[in-house]
């Protein structure tokens, strides 16, 4: 977050920040470089992301200062939506105004669409065949312990109390247990937390977050942004609604195109009304929203089959951009396999475009919306109750997903057992598949026993399966 005060006197700040409205020295050139860099190393999931973002921006480049950094992303992380994207572009906001913030959210994300295009291409052609099975076979099993490590690190984080123990246990029942949707838990987990930290309630205090990095501090007066604020930067009501509107706008014309032209059964209405719906309640991260991706995917739309989630989930975890890439590649083959009167490569390759669009248009509106008056939402206790509690059930949901990818990668076939209200899938152990899960115990070695990276891991799981692969054949 910035500050949003101008305590300079005689309105010499004001002066200062008039016209451009930035005078730190770095040039649009340089930071459009700047962005891509981080665009190109930006592996490892969110963590990994910020704490790249951070060495380049604050303490290599030194365009801002660590309190100003912490700021952003904590308003960040408050939205729903890749919160590191929405770091780049509240700095690149910050920086060179709105064009900043565009250029730096675009890029952040065009390499990870580019490249889970490329491998969806692949995927959609050559799936079945041999060493490309074997590839997104050892990549299934990788990503299982990935999921579990995300389960034990978000939950390491968040479970601070008994209280936070129970939401995680209360989401993972609702959604494992009774199928309740996303959305449902993460508004009632909201609705919880803000409620605790509204009255003051000290279990849902439990602050968490990123730790941005190590090392000398550097300030914002240091900066070469400094401790002041930009014109630009303050807050515009006027401006806020203009550029809300014209990004909505963005946003929900081609839905209603859709809906208009093609009715609401027809597979792209579908990808951009489901995804739209998820870029309003991905709090707490990619982990946390899969589960009903996939859940809705697979069981609802048939766009997906189970073991296909993960072989997307690896996709992403290996290539740069957010993890919730994966939705990319969802889209995709939900109309590789409808594609009405298109060619199915052609259709595919539409839905991808759509699929990303819906879903990355609306982190430019939260944050052009919201960052000039973001000083307002500075130690509100009940906002970050609400976050405390969310951050909770997500460790639930994750849970679920964990156990869910478990279910389809180590075991051939899956049956569903009704139990009264409960709903409960059991895997069949004479289709258990031992190679999937040797190669999951192993990645799960390699990650909690030898500190392993996760890329590493599954760049290594994904020779193994092609090696295998190679042998059965």
């Amino acid at each position: 977050m910035v500050e949003m005060t101008d305590n300079a006197p005689d309105g010499k700040m004001a002066e200062e920040d008039a016209g451009e409205g930035h005078h730190h020295g770095v040039s649009f050139g340089e930071a459009f470089r700047v962005w891509l860099r981080v665009a190109a190393l930006s592996f490892g999931g969110p963590a990994g992301q910020i704490a790249v973002m951070h060495r380049i921006i604050v303490d290599e480049k030194r365009w801002i200062g660590e309190h100003r950094f912490l700021h952003a992303l904590n308003y960040c992380m408050l939205l729903p939506g890749p919160e590191a994207q929405q770091l780049a572009i509240y700095i690149g906001w910050l920086m060179h105004r709105t064009v900043g913030g565009l250029v730096a959210g675009l890029l952040f994300v065009l390499p990870g669409f580019l490249s889970i295009l490329g491998l969806s291409y692949i995927y959609a052609a050559y799936g079945n065949v041999g060493i490309v099975a074997g590839l997104f076979f050892g990549l299934k099993a990788a990503v299982l312990a990935v999921v579990v490590q995300a389960v034990i690190r978000i939950g390491g984080r968040a479970l601070k109390n008994r209280v936070m123990v129970g939401i995680a246990a209360a989401a993972f029942i609702a959604i494992f247990f009774l199928h309740v949707p996303f959305p449902l838990i993460v508004l009632a987990a909201g609705t919880a937390g803000f409620l605790g930290g509204r009255f003051g309630l000290a279990a849902f205090q439990t602050g968490g977050g990123h730790k941005a990095g190590s090392g000398p501090v550097l300030s914002d007066a240091e900066s070469a942004l400094g401790e002041g604020v930009p014109a630009h930067a303050r807050p515009n009501l006027a401006w806020s609604l203009r550029i809300s509107s014209v990004l909505l706008a963005l946003w929900l014309a081609p839905l209603a195109v859709l809906y208009a032209t093609f009715g609401a059964d027809n597979v792209f209405t579908e990808i951009g009304l489901f995804f739209s719906k998820m870029a309003i309640v991905t709090f707490g991260g990619a982990y946390a929203v899969l589960a009903y991706v996939a859940q809705e995917a697979v069981q609802h739309f048939g766009w997906l089959k189970p073991g296909e989630m993960l072989d997307g989930l690896g996709m992403a975890e290996t290539t740069p951009g957010p993890l919730i890439m994966v939705v990319q590649f969802v889209g995709f083959m939900g109309a590789y396999r409808d594609p009405g009167v298109l060619d199915p490569m052609l259709a595919a390759t539409l839905a991808a475009i759509l699929t990303s669009w819906v879903t990355f248009v609306p982190c430019f509106l939260w944050i052009f919306l919201g960052a000039p008056f973001i000083e307002k939402l500075r130690g509100n206790i009940a906002l970050a109750g609400a976050m405390s509690a969310i951050t909770a059930a997500v460790v639930g949901v994750i849970l679920n997903l964990a156990i869910w990818f478990a279910l389809h990668t180590l075991f051939a076939e899956v049956a569903t057992v009704q139990l009264g209200g409960l709903r409960l899938d059991i895997p069949v152990l004479q289709s258990a598949v031992p190679a999937a899960m040797a190669l999951s115990a192993a990645a799960a070695i390699a990650i909690f026993r030898f500190k392993a990276s996760v890329i590493a891991t599954l760049l290594a799981c994904a020779a193994a399966g092609m090696l295998w692969t190679l042998a059965v054949n």
